[in-house]
């Protein structure tokens, strides 16, 4: 990724292109391929002399270019569904097409899963 006086030039060199192709052109790219406009357009306004800090909402230090963060809550919708969500079953390990035997514990209100072997 470029950064300073090499950003702003090969950005000027790619201005007739789209912010997609420039970002990409200067090396935005995250390992799925997708354009990081964010970090390529901090680095630009960086760049031109302007300092940004890390802090503000929804930042905290180093954790500002990594997106939404789970926040281990969810809620009953409107349906009766209740989502638990990707984040949360990446962290737990759990695969698409494994199974489960879920046990409630009404006094509690607690919900386990249990994985069927």
């Amino acid at each position: 990724m470029l950064v300073g006086k090499e950003l702003l030039e090969k950005s000027k060199l790619l201005s007739k292109k789209s912010e997609d192709e420039i970002a990409r052109g200067c090396g935005y790219v995250g390992p799925s391929g997708r354009v990081l406009r964010k970090s390529f357009y901090r680095a630009l306004i960086e760049a031109k002399g302007y300092k940004l800090s890390n802090s503000g909402p929804g930042r905290s230090g180093n954790r500002s270019s990594r997106g939404r963060q789970a926040e281990f809550k969810t809620k009953v919708h409107g349906n009766g569904n209740l989502l638990i969500g990707h984040a949360y079953t990446k962290k737990l390990g759990l695969e698409p097409g494994q199974e489960y035997k879920i046990d409630l514990k009404k006094d509690s209100k607690i919900i386990s899963l249990t994985p069927l072997n």
